[in-house]
């Protein structure tokens, strides 16, 4: 199959991802017909986005729409899928795209078992549900998971859009989502953490200092990985290490910024020891000094 034909798309769910990727698709020249928002924070972010599209309810939507993206919470996939097929508002050869990260096409079996054609198609980024989300999607890779017969339908949508398809297999969408999650999330908790240790000690502006060295060690690690390694652990300065822990301990620092660091050293200086940057002694001293 080639490029798919210009679609009625209807969009469930107006959060950051469901507004953003059928604003997209409009750019792309398919029609939205229809929109569900329930919240007003949605309703504001699809007039936005989607302006003149009108705000329906579930099952007008499906009545209209040949493409139907499903973006709501991933706890809530399984449960809508399957009561929409039980009101028997599922159509034969209606295209039904989740975003969800950790499934793949299985949690719409209901809904191709009515004759639709499920895609997984989830984009790798995280959102604002603002206009400049649209930008980022041109530098954006979509994990996405569909039958090999539709699959090019999947990967055609996703460079419409001005992404990148890369093909997750069914059973390895968790993975694919555990690591998403740890690379994007556990970043930010780390960046909070370290403006709130500087903010502790009368830093103005924790983010300006923080910004060029984050930035150039992201680069540097998706670039070089573990090369791109400096650092106290790496070095082997076990004392340097054992005074970081010590001002951990001190009182005035967040519990949750301790565990993180602590247990981020260590799995530091197992991965250096992995990689022969440091000696299995060198590993020992550390773990010692962390308290492991």
């Amino acid at each position: 199959m080639g490029k798919p034909g210009r679609l009625g798309v209807g969009i469930i769910g107006a959060g950051k991802v469901g507004a953003v990727l059928g604003a997209a698709l409009r750019a792309a020249e398919h029609q939205i017909v229809g929109v569900h928002a329930v919240s007003e924070t949605s309703r504001d972010r699809a007039e936005l986005l989607l302006p003149g599209v009108p705000v329906l309810q579930i099952p007008e939507i499906l009545r209209r729409a040949e493409l139907v993206i499903l973006a709501v919470p991933d706890d809530a996939l399984a449960e809508l899928v399957q009561g929409l097929a039980d009101a028997g508002h599922w159509q034969v050869g209606q295209l039904v795209v989740h975003t969800a990260g950790r499934y793949g096409t299985e949690v719409l079996a209901p809904a191709m078992a009515a004759g639709a054609i499920g895609l997984a198609i989830h984009p790798a980024m995280t959102f604002t549900g603002m206009s400049m989300d649209l930008d980022r999607l041109t530098d954006c890779v979509f994990g996405i998971t569909a039958a090999n017969m539709v699959l090019p339908i999947a990967q055609a949508l996703v460079v419409e859009m001005g992404g990148e398809p890369v093909v997750i297999a069914e059973d390895d969408r968790v993975k694919y989502h555990l690591a998403l999650a740890h690379a994007s999330n556990h970043l930010v908790t780390v960046a909070g953490q370290s403006a709130g240790i500087l903010k502790g000690i009368g830093v103005e502006a924790p983010a300006r200092m923080l910004s060029a060295l984050m930035r150039a060690s992201l680069e540097n690690a998706l670039a070089s990985g573990e090369g791109a390694l400096t650092g106290p652990v790496v070095r082997g300065d076990v004392r340097t290490v054992a005074a970081h822990r010590a001002a951990l301990e001190s009182g005035d620092i967040s519990p949750d910024t301790r565990e993180g660091y602590l247990a981020m050293s260590r799995a530091t200086a197992l991965r250096a020891h992995a990689r022969g940057l440091i000696t299995s002694q060198r590993l020992d001293d550390i773990l010692a000094a962390l308290g492991q």
